[in-house]
């Protein structure tokens, strides 16, 4: 083998190796990370939903005249 290929593919080990423990130490710096925000910033608790309250049976009638005469005057417009 060539001094020029064994050179080649030790500095390609070498540098894969630098990679390697680069995306190691990254992990753990990120795991140490989360573990430290968790602890003094947790996740607030959900709070639960308000049951929402049935709506009347019946509609008002003052409410109803209101709404037809708005239909009814948006229709006048549009012709």
């Amino acid at each position: 083998m060539s001094p020029i290929v064994a050179d080649g593919l030790g500095l390609l080990g070498f540098g894969m190796g630098t990679v390697f423990v680069f995306l190691i130490l990254l992990i753990f710096a990120t795991s140490i990370m989360s573990t430290i925000v968790n602890k003094y910033f947790p996740e607030a608790a959900p709070v639960p939903a308000k049951k929402r309250s049935q709506p009347s049976q019946g509609a008002d009638p003052q409410l109803l005249k209101v709404l037809a005469a708005a239909v009814k005057e948006h229709k006048a417009r549009q012709k």
